[in-house]
């Protein structure tokens, strides 16, 4: 269905529509338009061309290997790549490659963009291909606006999450042999064509960012593209002023494991920094909520968290499902999901004599996958060799921890509808007085005479 009357010549099919090949050529006119150097045929576009044109979208390397990217493209009865400057068809084969095209046409422009030489590419300059490339889609969504309401970590050089992402992605590339090697001699190694067109199929966000790069550095309204399922909305209560403890890239990479239906949303439930150190404070606020992402970081600054994929509820017994998981964002990035071995998913209970009070997730009484203690500021992580429940490691840095951060946030749509919450009770506005009674077992009169919630 695609335009393959375009100005791309008869050798080489477009995969864009008419309406999308007509923004692809207005591109291209616009770039074909900027001061070019004198050697520069009036039908191609230069680097200093992308370079006037981008101003400061995208970090300068990733705006060079664009560039080397689109003129090292070999087009059927044409002389062999790389050319001088940019040609229509070398342009709109790169575009229609990299945002329309399979995972082999999209491994063939990524070789262009990863080493102008012919031949296998060496695993270290894969590896800096896939930092600059993190580390442009966070820079353009942040020039553009577009981070939702997350706010970038300011201080030198690359933000941290940006090279563990990075290093995540990097790993799902399978290196043929090279489990062999120690770490250092297996960035030496040789990746060819069939490697990283495996690599693109293994790892979908390699394709999601290169798209980004070019739709918002570029700015290409008419070629869709939804940011929701990739950055959610941010919602703190109120507005106020409050720095979460996961940076942009570990957004994306957590949010990225949600089912879809909740990915475009996130609210703020609670924040030790904003709600206080208080376990009461911890249950009013995160009961009967709908799913939930939580976060901890501790001490020595490792972060690390889990999703429940149900409400929250205070009780003695475990709950939850098997779509729950176990992450960790730092110092590196994984995800652990149940193994079908027990239903311990999640576990919520206070004011017991006899079993722990505290919130968990995976594992057993006394040896959670991740725990946080009733004394608040408390917890562990216990995994010897694997939680059971996740086949998670430990998380922290210690076994048994120390944290100052907590938050937890709602994801996806809010359970309820406006009118529900203007039809709250005074107990339910006061989390810390709802938690208490639940706390003492004392009953909620008013509970099961106001519309439930649908979700809860």
């Amino acid at each position: 269905m695609g335009n393959s009357r375009s100005q791309s010549g008869p050798r080489f099919c477009s995969q864009f529509l008419p309406a999308e090949q007509a923004e692809i050529d207005g591109l291209f006119d616009a770039l074909s338009s900027e001061k070019q150097r004198p050697d520069t045929s009036p039908r191609s576009f230069s680097l200093r061309a992308v370079k006037s044109h981008l101003g400061e979208a995208l970090p300068p390397e990733m705006v060079t290997r664009l560039y080397d990217g689109m003129r090292s493209l070999d087009l059927p009865g044409k002389a062999k790549a790389p050319s001088e400057s940019v040609s229509r068809e070398q342009f709109t084969m790169f575009m229609s490659h990299l945002l329309k095209g399979s995972s082999e046409e999209k491994s063939l422009v990524i070789m262009k963009m990863i080493s102008a030489t012919e031949g296998p590419v060496k695993a270290r300059e894969v590896q800096k291909f896939t930092e600059d490339l993190v580390g442009s889609v966070v820079h353009v969504l942040n020039y553009r606006q577009e981070l939702r309401g997350w706010t970038q970590k300011r201080g030198p050089g690359p933000p941290p999450g940006v090279q563990v992402l990075a290093a995540q992605l990097f790993s799902e590339m399978e290196l043929r042999g090279s489990e062999e090697l120690p770490g250092p001699q297996q960035l030496d190694r040789d990746c060819d064509r069939a490697v990283i067109e495996d690599w693109v199929f293994r790892a979908p966000h390699v394709a999601t960012f290169l798209s980004v790069v070019i739709h918002r550095g570029f700015l290409l309204p008419r070629l869709s593209l939804d940011l929701a399922p990739l950055v959610p909305e941010r919602h703190v209560d109120q507005e106020r002023v409050f720095e979460s403890i996961l940076d942009v890239p570990s957004v994306i990479y957590v949010n990225a494991h949600l089912p879809r239906e909740r990915r475009h949303r996130w609210h703020l439930l609670f924040s030790s920094e904003l709600h206080g150190h208080s376990f009461a404070q911890l249950c009013g606020r995160i009961t009967h909520q709908g799913p939930c992402v939580l976060l901890l970081e501790d001490r020595d600054g490792h972060v690390f968290g889990g999703f429940a994929s149900c409400s929250w509820e205070v009780k003695p017994q475990f709950q939850g499902d098997d779509r729950c998981f176990l992450f960790s964002t730092s110092p590196r990035m994984a995800v652990y999901t149940s193994t079908g071995y027990n239903d311990h998913y999640m576990y919520l209970n206070h004011g017991q004599q006899t079993i722990p009070n505290g919130l968990g997730m995976g594992g057993q009484h006394n040896y959670f996958g991740l725990w946080v203690d009733v004394d608040f500021g408390k917890g562990h992580s216990k995994a010897k060799p694997k939680c059971t429940t996740y086949h998670s490691p430990q998380l922290s840095a210690q076994e048994d921890f120390r944290f100052e951060k907590m938050e937890v946030w709602a994801v996806g749509e809010a359970p309820g509808s406006q009118q529900a919450q203007r039809n709250r009770s005074v107990l339910a506005v006061d989390p810390e007085a709802q938690a208490l009674l639940e706390i003492i077992g004392r009953p909620r009169h008013s509970q099961g005479l106001r519309d439930v919630p649908e979700d809860e």
